[in-house]
């Protein structure tokens, strides 16, 4: 068995070797674009299918004429090279034209959370300073609100439609329509494009604050692109994503749309994932790949099986968060033959990427990286009498960091404060720096491995957590839930649900004085009305105040480990259920049926 499995490693060797050789470092000035990349597909493979949605196909040439409709009219506009433009839309084959289009002409797209609503979603457009905003008709009602707070004129603000549902506001242009007699041919902007200049701001939630925008470059997006098509997914113009993940993260748009664009491969859409659907849609449509998140996958064990599970020409999947225990179950159960799990984050400056087809493992890095020994019931780095961090013995967890070189830079947000923030100088020795990703990681045996260590993720640590495939910042979600008149104080942080990937979210708070009983009804209404549908908390403890530390730091440890366990605590606790939309209170008989795994979150 250990010759198959080194042998099967060894056979890993040529695609790695391209690999190296297509990933080597180039200069920053160099001439290169993901719009590039794309309108050499469209003169490779004119006729072959780029994109699949809702009963709609469009081949590269038309893809790649709808994106120069879109840049010319943006151009003709005044939008230029270095401007940002916020981008409000949900997964859609014109959603995709734009980001090309955009990226041609040197625009940085600011890539919203269809999620977002209120405060965040004004936040977000501001704090890019854009100077446009392409809203489609499908969050027209939630832009329209915050419209005022953006301080873009109706000049710049562009109406998609979606289905022709809706007719474009008075306050904005229809951009489809106006762009129809636009050019078609490849706009002369796209080729003063280099590698350095900045493609897209991605948002996240980070650990304070309201949401960061994450600086990536051209050069990142083409090396996630080029790490996913050639090696990842390894797929040719013959091949078909499916692709469910929303396009404003990573995920979906670089190792998704990224393998596109550079290998051809086309792209089977959907706005949003659906179990019930999937494999009737990878049969209809022909796919062979997959990006995926680990929930999605949990979904998926979570339906009725049959014996025709595997009977689907899917055969390898690379994306993040497949938990060790689904993992193998999953890869039986639906005939696939490779699963590349990667590790990263939007700002990060490392990425992992399971190469080898090892199983429940991130695989490898080519980057410096570190474990260090962290202390997670404080919160904080443990470090020697020198004031250095402690490097932890391998296979035990630690806080892994990512040394930042010339090659392997730390991009940051565009607010330099939280770009500094995120930095750990002098962590081994004096004058180094190294990107603190947050996240407990080890290294694993996986058998014969080329010399390379390999990495399993652990957890998340401190002030974020991660729920329904979105990073959740406790101190945002905090701070709008101080705004709501009754209470006091509040205390987020994550709490276990058996059979649900990540945390649930949970708040602690404390009443104002003059209140005697929370309102469920009206602080219901609030944190929907307020926050994304992955940040509203799904358990509600109320106490009489709020412990802290001598720092007036506020203590969750105790909270995280009570959690939602009513019969350990006086407090009163309030659940939200799955599918509804109001606080109710908690009860034995739900606790059981949640650590049963069969409340359905």
């Amino acid at each position: 068995m250990a010759l198959v499995d080194t042998l099967k490693t060894l056979s890993f060797l040529p695609m790695l070797l391209k690999l190296k050789k297509g990933m080597k470092p180039r200069p920053q000035e160099t001439r290169d674009c993901f719009g590039t990349r794309v309108e050499e597909t469209a003169r490779k493979h004119p006729n072959a299918c780029a994109i699949l949605f809702e009963g709609r196909d469009i081949s590269w040439r038309d893809f790649n004429a709808m994106a120069n409709r879109y840049a010319h009219y943006l151009s003709d506009r005044g939008i230029k090279r270095g401007d940002a433009v916020s981008v409000f839309m949900e997964n859609r084959i014109e959603y995709m034209a734009m980001l090309v289009a955009m990226n041609k002409l040197g625009v940085i797209g600011g890539l919203l959370n269809t999620n977002l609503t209120g405060r965040s979603l004004a936040h977000c457009i501001k704090v890019a300073k854009s100077v446009a905003c392409i809203v489609g008709e499908e969050r027209i009602t939630e832009f329209a609100e915050v419209k005022e707070e953006t301080d873009i004129t109706d000049e710049r603000l562009f109406f998609m439609p979606d289905n022709s549902q809706g007719a474009c506001p008075e306050w904005a242009t229809d951009i489809a329509t106006e762009s129809e007699e636009c050019s078609e041919d490849n706009h002369a902007e796209c080729v003063n494009s280099s590698l350095g200049e900045t493609a897209f701001y991605i948002y996240t939630s980070g650990t304070t604050g309201l949401p960061k925008a994450a600086v990536m470059s051209n050069n990142r997006y083409l090396t996630a692109a080029t790490l996913s098509g050639v090696a990842g997914l390894s797929c040719t113009v013959s091949d078909r994503i499916y692709l469910c993940l929303p396009l404003y993260h990573a995920t979906g748009l670089l190792l998704g749309a990224g393998s596109s664009f550079t290998t051809g491969a086309s792209m089977f859409i959907r706005r949003k994932f659906s179990a019930s659907s999937f494999l009737n849609d990878i049969r209809e449509n022909r796919c062979t790949h997959m990006i995926y998140i680990g929930e999605l996958c949990r979904y998926l064990m979570n339906l009725d099986e049959t014996d025709r599970d595997a009977e689907n020409p899917l055969h390898t999947m690379m994306g993040n968060g497949l938990r060790p225990d689904v993992w193998l179950e999953f890869k039986k159960r639906y005939g696939i033959n490779r699963i590349c799990e990667i590790y990263g984050a939007s700002e990060g400056n490392v990425s992992f990427a399971n190469m080898l087809n090892k199983d429940c493992t991130v695989g490898l890095t080519s980057a410096e990286v570190t474990i260090v020994d962290y202390d997670v019931e404080n919160d904080e780095i443990v470090k020697d009498a020198n004031g250095f961090c402690i490097e932890t013995p391998k296979g035990q967890p630690g806080l892994l960091l990512g040394k930042i070189t010339p090659d392997y830079k730390f991009e940051g947000y565009t607010d330099p404060d939280a770009t500094e923030g995120k930095i750990l100088r002098n962590a081994l020795e004096d004058g180094d720096a190294w990107f603190n990703t947050g996240d407990l990681m080890k290294t694993i045996d996986v058998g014969f491995n080329l010399g390379y260590d390999h990495f399993q993720f652990v957890d998340r640590i401190g002030d974020t957590f991660r729920w329904k495939s979105e990073n959740v910042s406790t101190n945002e979600v905090g701070e709008i839930i101080n705004g709501f008149d009754q209470i006091q104080f509040c205390n987020v942080y994550g709490v276990e649900v058996p059979k649900a990937d990540g945390k649930a979210g949970m708040v602690a708070l404390t009443l104002d004085e003059t209140v005697k009983e929370l309102d469920l009804e009206s602080f219901s209404d609030f944190v929907n009305s307020n926050l994304p549908k992955y940040a509203v908390p799904v358990f509600v403890r109320i106490q009489p105040n709020i412990e802290v530390t001598g720092t007036f730091k506020m203590v969750k440890g105790d909270l995280r480990k009570e959690a939602y366990n009513i019969d350990e605590i006086a407090d009163s606790v309030y659940v939200m259920k799955p599918g509804e939309s109001v606080y109710t209170e908690l009860t034995s008989g739900y606790v059981g049926l949640i650590k049963s795994g069969a409340a359905g979150y």
